[in-house]
């Protein structure tokens, strides 16, 4: 393990580490959604501290001549560098804690580091979805240059998997392939739910027919947001410096201070690939987004 994290400072055996490492990482992947179906490129290591980031303008296709005399290049529209921020959380284990552990040869208490891990894997689900104004990045409701679509009202039987087939069909049509992902916010996850036009199927089971990579809910997303996601790594991927670790702090009152953490970027590079399910005549989710913090739900 990584000097930086300073693990060997800490006052737990190496059994005790490994016991707090899965308790972190089961919760994260409980969590996450966005790695569900989003490329991972890296861990490139913590010293990582910038990127390229690079955005490809639409593409008609390949060439087709007998000689290759006419210049077919795929290059970057926008190319610039991206410092990686770290998301982290930090937690506190009881001294009284880890003896009574010990003593009684019982379970080490690590809610409070399965809380941490969870709220870790939230913030990187709101980075890739939300972005963040203050790191630069859009996130992939609000990348510019993504398709959107109009939505129906999802209440009725039927118009959830019509708008998703409409989002697909926007995707093929600008030249944009499967596997195809589909996030929903909880809300319209739930009205999917039902026996479809009396089939007897599902209506969920029928969108999945479609999304290779999966329907996905996540809390992150603003009530009603649906996203249509072509999610092959020529697309957009999520870079990694620092996978999710944990790093000790420092010993105060006997107690002892964790941190989770990590150095991670999604990177957007052909926003066409997205297609958004947005409500007809409503906000865009950013807006919706802050005035649901802002009425505090």
């Amino acid at each position: 393990m990584a000097d930086f994290l300073l693990r060997d400072m800490a006052p737990l055996t190496p059994e005790e580490w490994a016991s707090i490492d899965r308790a972190v990482e089961d919760t994260a992947r409980h969590v996450l959604v966005g790695r569900r179906f989003i490329h991972i490129h890296g861990p490139l290591g913590a010293g990582v501290q910038a990127i390229p980031v690079s955005t490809y303008a639409a593409i008609d296709g390949g060439v087709i001549d007998f000689v290759g005399r006419e210049q077919a290049l795929v290059s970057p529209e926008v190319r610039r560098f991206q410092a990686l921020p770290l998301v982290y959380r930090d937690f506190l284990l009881h001294w009284r804690d880890i003896e009574a552990s010990r003593q009684f040869g019982i379970p080490l208490e690590l809610g409070a580091a399965m809380a941490a891990a969870a709220f870790v894997a939230q913030r990187e689900d709101d980075l890739i979805f939300n972005g963040n104004v203050e790191i630069g990045f859009s996130g992939l409701l609000q990348a510019e240059g993504r398709n959107t679509i109009p939505m129906g009202n999802w209440r009725d039987a039927g118009v959830g998997f019509n708008d998703v087939v409409a989002a697909t069909q926007r995707l093929v049509s600008a030249r944009f392939f499967g596997p195809y992902a589909l996030v929903l916010s909880p809300q319209l996850y739930a009205a999917i739910n039902r026996i479809h036009d009396g089939t007897g199927v599902l209506e969920i089971e029928q969108i999945a027919k479609l999304m290779a990579d999966g329907v996905h809910q996540s809390p992150i997303l603003p009530e009603p947001t649906a996203v249509v996601i072509s999610s092959g790594p020529q697309n957009m991927d999520l870079v990694i410096a620092l996978d999710l670790s944990v790093a000790y702090l420092q010993v105060e009152n006997l107690n002892h201070y964790f941190r989770v953490m990590e150095i991670l970027l999604p990177r957007i590079k052909r926003p066409g690939a997205i297609c958004a399910i947005e409500p007809q005549g409503g906000q865009p989710a950013e807006e919706r987004r802050r005035r649901r913090e802002g009425q505090g739900d």
